[in-house]
């Protein structure tokens, strides 16, 4: 009896040890040099393209490119986290491996609520992903066929995947780059819908089984910016004074406004055949120089919520971070709005953001007199905070993030110009890529005579929403040490109608 009860209080005691030091682990994990403190990243390795992200049974799926190996690029697989609020998330095993068809790159994933796939079983609703099959050999071999879309479902929410066994279901016609399938239920036509990134321009396809795919149309061969390959694509539906547009969303590498890696959109119509634009306008969703493959949440209903990768690959695989590469910006809401430049889309944060809220500091009528020192106000957020300021009048204006060692990070608004920026080149390690440092500039889309900014800081990234969120920047940045410095600097003296500082706490604790 004693010896019973002995091993059961040394397996209790063994079993305290472990959590301990799993949570252990789990803290010295996200709490490395340049680790994103409000942003998702995975606890080890290479990131790229967010994926598969759809909302199902309360949970928020965000699947994404992910390298087991190295934190480079490498092989692709399909990793895998959920949330219930946009927010805090839980890393899970990984969902899709490479296997004889090739390397599992980007696509989507859908809720096939009324079975046309045939995969439902006793009732389950089966989750169904569509991806692409990347064939490394066929592609050292020169061939154009190395790119085909495959599918996989699964019955028990996201946990395990089978592959289909007649994979692929859409063929590679002849076309180098074919890929990165956002598929859609387009309920007038009772059928799914598939955007695929087909070389510059993009291929509507359309199934009724999410198996046997037919061309519908082309759109943008002479549409849009063509600096480089288009990739991850996405169609969605958003409405502006009771009408219903149609947004195609076209993530584009290289060519961006402000060099490599972007994402541009277009709002137009959609007939379930055809997309046609309003106009041919080039607009694009972030103007910085680190957002990018960002697209939407499938299964949210009228609500649209936007992920991006926080990287670009002029120098992704070379930042200097040691155990895992690269993060996903902070999701954000999409509405439409008018502006000078026609219908375009605005992004704001979502609110579930509020969650980690910590202390807010609310300020009115503030003159500024050339400097107003904010220090005292953040050294205590551990650079995690969000910075909103309402200037009472349109006047240029830069805000300065920096460190003791002199390190800085400098945003704000160009009046002369009409350009908010981005200006990182002073702002810690830059040496690795030639391209990194310098100075990423937005045009101002409002014609309202007020403006105003938001910024989402962490340990080394700022977003920045402007004008109700009609000019969007993100870029990332590597300090020797944590920004604790906040100063706002103007020619002359600038009356700022609110400032509002509210701190965050981090998502991993």
């Amino acid at each position: 009896m004693k010896t019973k009860c002995g091993m059961l209080m040394l397996t209790a005691f063994i079993t305290i040890i472990g959590v301990c030091r799993a949570q252990d682990l789990q803290k010295k994990t996200y709490t490395e040099q340049y680790r994103p403190q409000v942003h998702f990243s995975p606890k080890a390795h290479w990131v790229n393209d967010p994926n598969g992200m759809v909302y199902f049974n309360h949970t928020y799926h965000l699947f994404f490119q992910y390298y087991p190996k190295d934190i480079i690029w490498g092989p692709m697989h399909w990793g895998h986290a959920v949330s219930k609020d946009l927010v805090h998330w839980k890393e899970l095993p990984i969902a899709l491996y490479p296997d004889s068809l090739g390397y599992i790159f980007s696509g989507s994933a859908v809720v096939d609520s009324n079975n046309t796939s045939g995969f439902g079983k006793k009732g389950k609703i089966p989750m169904v992903a569509i991806f692409t099959h990347h064939n490394p050999k066929g592609e050292k071999a020169g061939t154009e066929v190395f790119q085909n879309q495959s599918i996989a479902y699964s019955l028990d929410n996201g946990a395990t995947w089978t592959k289909y066994t007649g994979n692929p279901v859409l063929k590679n016609p002849g076309i180098k780059d074919f890929r990165d399938p956002k598929v859609m239920w387009y309920a007038k036509q009772k059928k799914w819908v598939m955007t695929l990134a087909t070389k510059d321009h993009i291929t509507f396809y359309s199934a009724l089984d999410l198996k046997n795919w037919k061309k519908e149309s082309e759109f943008g061969l002479r549409e849009g910016a063509h600096g480089g390959v288009w990739e991850c694509p996405d169609l969605f539906p958003l409405k502006l004074n009771g009408k219903t547009y149609w947004v195609l969303v076209v993530n584009l590498n290289p060519g961006g406004p402000n060099g490599g890696s972007a994402t541009q959109y277009f709002v137009g119509s959609f007939d379930g055949h055809q997309f046609t634009p309003t106009d041919t306008q080039t607009r694009w969703l972030d103007y910085g120089p680190d957002e990018y493959a960002g697209i939407t949440w499938s299964n949210t209903g009228s609500r649209k919520i936007f992920l991006g990768w926080m990287s670009n690959w002029e120098y992704a695989n070379q930042v200097p971070t040691a155990k895992w590469r690269n993060a996903m910006t902070i999701p954000r809401d999409l509405h439409l709005k008018q502006s000078k430049q026609g219908i375009v889309i605005a992004s704001a944060p979502v609110p579930e953001l509020a969650n980690i809220n910590g202390n807010t500091s609310v300020s009115k009528n503030v003159l500024v007199d050339k400097t107003l020192d904010l220090n005292a106000k953040v050294n205590k957020l551990q650079s995690q905070y969000v910075l909103k300021l309402v200037p009472a009048q349109l006047k240029g204006y830069t805000i300065k993030l920096s460190n003791k060692k002199g390190e800085e990070v400098l945003i704000g608004y160009d009046d002369v110009k009409g350009q908010y920026f981005i200006d990182r080149t002073k702002s810690g390690r830059t040496d690795f890529q030639k391209d990194f440092s310098g100075r990423f500039t937005a045009p101002r889309l409002s014609t309202s005579k007020s403006t105003d900014l938001t910024i989402v800081v962490d340990k080394a990234s700022v977003e920045i929403f402007a004008d109700g969120g009609l000019t969007t920047m993100t870029a990332v940045y590597f300090p020797n040490e944590d920004y604790t410095n906040l100063v706002v600097n103007v020619d002359g003296m600038l009356k700022l109608s609110t400032l509002t500082i509210t701190g965050l706490k981090s998502i991993w604790k």
